[in-house]
């Protein structure tokens, strides 16, 4: 009983000790200069170590795929779902789950075309996105920016065009756009209405557009990566869907995680809704989610897209760190961790939260003009583990004095809990 006492004491202090600082640290900072939220729970003893306007509504950018991924776990498969499919006498009927993974730039993925390649006759069914390519709330003058690729039922190359400039040459993916490139000085990369796209040697070496796309030209872009004649379905056939069994699904979580690819977040959401039935619908999949998974959330999210690209999303820290708890003890942390941006790896925080003992923040920014936001696990020196939410609103000074103040906050408590 003293041995307990003693330990209860220890942790009693350290979160008194916590409290103090922070509340020293941020008391003027959200009256002023900005508008800030903190939430810190102690995920082994469910403490709260720290709040501060945890149950305001804050723009979360980028920190929404939480949810995405969230949403992703509880529904899909090990493998992803590539595609629908029946077979009928000698005609393969095909439907689009989503599934961003087919040449896709960086996870380039073959799987349906190697699949599609063993039938001659190919029936495509185009008409269950049933949504606009762009999601409530984007910001329209960004059509031509990589992290805003069309939503799209059966994507490939990543719905984007890859410009990749050698010391000879410029290599054109897709090559069906290789005439479409005219070099010259534009306020944009391609026609706000086509695929007529700009580019100027000031680019860098790897850059990629936007298509703009439309159900034909899709239905070529497939064509020509398959080498079959597709044609194009109205009714679906009588029967019953299969499902062609895709890339490993952690290996697409964690390129949108630690990079935070907006394309590839809507599509899983649009995936998710292709597991409940037949059409693709971001609110379809949001919907049951949040009625099967997080009724009981407090503080609920008013949840637009998937990627966070919409000023409409709005969230507290405490929903966000609700779900952080509910991840970790849903799913084994050796997994969860090796999802998420680390500090000092490859991806958003690779710059940030570096130490010489390894990675001890796992997470996810969330980064908006005049928003910077983080979430995730906080290891401590004396081995516990922290959930938390930092977020901050509404300022205007850059966004690396932001970090700076968040990374001294978080190391402080790192160091000192």
């Amino acid at each position: 009983m003293l041995l307990l006492a003693v330990l209860l004491f220890a942790g009693c202090s350290s979160q008194r000790k916590v409290e103090k600082f922070l509340n020293n640290q941020l008391q003027f900072v959200s009256e002023g200069e900005q508008f800030t939220g903190v939430l810190m729970v102690d995920i082994s003893r469910e403490d709260t170590l720290f709040a501060l306007n945890k149950n305001r509504y804050f723009t979360p950018a980028s920190n929404i795929k939480v949810f995405t991924l969230y949403a992703a776990l509880k529904e899909l498969p090990d493998r992803v779902p590539a595609l629908k499919y029946m077979i009928r006498s000698d005609t393969l009927h095909v439907l689009g789950t989503g599934d961003p993974s087919a040449l896709h730039p960086t996870l380039g993925d073959s799987t349906a075309l190697e699949f599609l390649r063993e039938f001659e006759h190919i029936v495509y069914y185009p008409g269950t996105l049933a949504e606009p390519a762009w999601g409530t709330g984007w910001a329209w003058d960004d059509f031509d920016r990589y992290y805003m690729a069309d939503r799209s039922s059966l994507p490939i190359y990543g719905n984007v065009l890859q410009l990749i400039r050698t010391p000879d040459s410029l290599r054109v993916t897709p090559g069906l756009f290789k005439d479409s490139i005219a070099f010259t000085k534009t306020a944009f990369r391609r026609k706000f209405d086509s695929n007529q796209f700009y580019y100027r040697t000031s680019f860098p070496d790897t850059v990629e557009i936007p298509l703009k796309l439309t159900p034909a030209i899709s239905l070529h872009l497939w064509k020509e990566a398959v080498g079959r004649e597709l044609l194009t379905g109205n009714s679906f056939p009588e029967g019953t869907w299969s499902v062609l069994s895709g890339m490993p699904a952690d290996s697409l979580y964690r390129e949108m995680m630690t990079v935070s690819d907006n394309f590839l977040a809507e599509q899983l959401m649009l995936m998710v809704s292709a597991s409940l039935g037949d059409s693709l619908s971001f609110a379809k999949a949001r919907d049951h989610v949040m009625n099967t998974h997080l009724s009981h959330m407090p503080s609920p999210p008013r949840w637009v897209d998937g990627s966070g690209l919409s000023r409409y999303n709005l969230m507290t820290p405490e929903s966000m760190v609700y779900l952080l708890v509910r991840l970790y003890k849903e799913i084994p942390e050796e997994r969860l961790f090796s999802l998420l941006a680390k500090g000092g790896k490859k991806g958003t925080l690779e710059d940030w939260y570096t130490g010489p003992d390894g990675p001890y923040l796992f997470g996810k920014t969330g980064s908006l003009s005049n928003n910077h936001n983080l979430c995730g696990y906080l290891r401590t020196r004396s081995g516990k583990t922290v959930a938390f939410s930092f977020m901050n609103n509404h300022y205007r000074k850059p966004t690396n004095l932001v970090k700076s103040r968040m990374q001294r906050l978080l190391n402080w408590v790192r160091d000192n809990y």
